[in-house]
């Protein structure tokens, strides 16, 4: 892969388009992603904490957001080091960092409410359907149901950035190329990805495989994306998927960075975890050896000690990019940076411990079962109007009186749909679209409660 077609600044949708002398394309597409409804909406999504009234506690806007502060930093290493090597112009250090912190503001721009678990709810919600209904979910091809059933927020995402909004079927955000290229972790649709998982196992091995990260009505996007960009394609098995970006692994790190960090400052913020085990950790990292002044309190200390991590993460991932950087640049890095870094078993550590103390604390565990209830009443009350559209021939002046009024009461958007798997989707961009409390809000309407 080279770095002058890595960098492109044409915009998907709109190859014609000339950028501004006063403000960079890549800037505009921040710009772009910032101002969009989709990203307004995190600020009513879970992070970790489902619908926590404590005001300290992350949610998915403000995290996005830090990730991509972080993202941009490390990217604006990675870029100088790149123009000391003469690998790209001093000028391009800045378009670097412009395309990291614009994918990394995308980045979680398609997950449902609830968080994970609220894509694990949803794709129940389908599995159930494929098992037990005809109708809408008999005309999806065995190989498909994976895009719903294992619903998937960067498969959304992608959707979201390049179809759904601004320009709508028409190129979505309208974003540069190199910017959509460092958003899409898993440059692989379902289908292929399950092929290649059943007939070349060791081939699934590799990190952008981990995942399915494109539906199957986007893989002309991508590939249209991808040529551009140059990003090999490869054949394993059966299936067909695509080198990533070398700029995703930064995106990556930023959010691997952020949250495993932070979800550890939230943990001692709503009491889950106690100062003195957060402290050491957070220490380790830093590489701070020195005790607490008397003037600061523990709260203050760990926010000190978060900044602190953060940056030792950021050297950390930078290293590892550098001692990495001729198989990330053949598509054969096979890994994640700060896993690969030298702060990798302290972040294994955190890992765990999250695992084992704060994604099953009893407050979460107890919301995350009443999300994916919110969810599934959601999704059965809205999916006889998409029925109703297949009886009416896709004609939404047909409906009967009820799926109108229910269309009408919802917003529900019924453009564009023409059969069963545009109704799927949309019944899918409804849902993982909702904030958690505007889920709460339907599910009791749609329930009479």
């Amino acid at each position: 892969m080279q770095w002058d077609r890595l960098l492109s600044s044409r915009r998907f949708g709109d190859d014609r388009y000339q950028g501004q002398k006063s403000r960079s394309v890549f800037v505009q597409d921040h710009d772009r992603i910032v101002f969009s409804a989709p990203f307004r909406r995190l600020a009513n999504k879970t992070q970790v904490q489902p619908l926590y009234e404590h005001d300290h506690v992350h949610h998915r806007l403000i995290h996005s957001i830090e990730v991509s502060s972080v993202g941009r930093s490390l990217a604006t290493r990675i870029g100088q080091w790149l123009a000391g090597q003469g690998a790209i112009a001093a000028a391009e250090v800045d378009d670097l960092a412009n395309i990291v912190q614009a994918a990394c503001v995308a980045h979680d721009i398609g997950n449902p409410p609830f968080g994970h678990s609220g894509e694990e709810a949803m794709g129940a919600w389908f599995q159930d359907r494929f098992a037990t209904n005809g109708g809408l979910f008999a005309e999806i091809p065995a190989g498909q149901q994976r895009e719903f059933t294992a619903f998937e927020g960067n498969a959304q995402g992608f959707r979201i950035l390049t179809r759904l909004e601004m320009y709508r079927g028409d190129g979505g955000m309208r974003l540069c190329k190199a910017t959509l290229g460092a958003f899409t972790k898993y440059p692989v649709g379902a289908t292929d990805r399950d092929l290649i998982r059943a007939e070349d196992p060791a081939g699934a091995g590799y990190v952008g495989l981990k995942k399915f990260g494109l539906f199957q009505s986007d893989l002309p996007a991508f590939r249209d994306v991808a040529e551009t960009l140059g990003l090999p394609e490869r054949i394993s098995g059966a299936g067909r998927f695509w080198a990533r970006h070398p700029l995703v692994f930064l995106m990556e790190a930023a959010d691997d960075i952020t949250y495993n960090i932070v979800d550890l400052e939230d943990a001692f913020t709503t009491g889950e975890l106690p100062y003195d085990r957060v402290r050491a950790i957070l220490a380790d990292i830093a590489g701070v050896t020195k005790v607490r002044p008397a003037s600061m309190t523990p709260a203050e200390e760990i926010a000190s000690l978060r900044a602190r991590s953060i940056g030792a993460a950021v050297e950390a991932c930078e290293a590892a990019f550098v001692q990495h950087y001729d198989a990330i640049m053949q598509g054969r890095f096979s890994g994640d940076l700060i896993g690969a870094s030298r702060l990798g078993p302290a972040f294994a550590e955190v890992k765990a411990l999250a695992g084992d103390q704060i994604f099953t604390a009893p407050r979460k565990t107890e919301l995350e079962l009443s999300g994916r209830r919110i969810i599934a009443n959601v999704m059965s009350g809205i999916l006889p109007v998409y029925e109703d559209m297949a009886r009416c021939g896709w004609d939404a002046e047909k409906l009967s009186p009820h799926s109108q009024q229910l269309a009408r009461a919802l917003a529900l958007d019924l453009r564009d749909l023409q059969d069963a798997e545009t109704a799927l989707h949309a019944l899918a961009d409804f849902t993982s679209g909702m904030t958690d409390r505007y889920a709460l809000r339907i599910s009791r309407m749609l329930s009479g409660t």
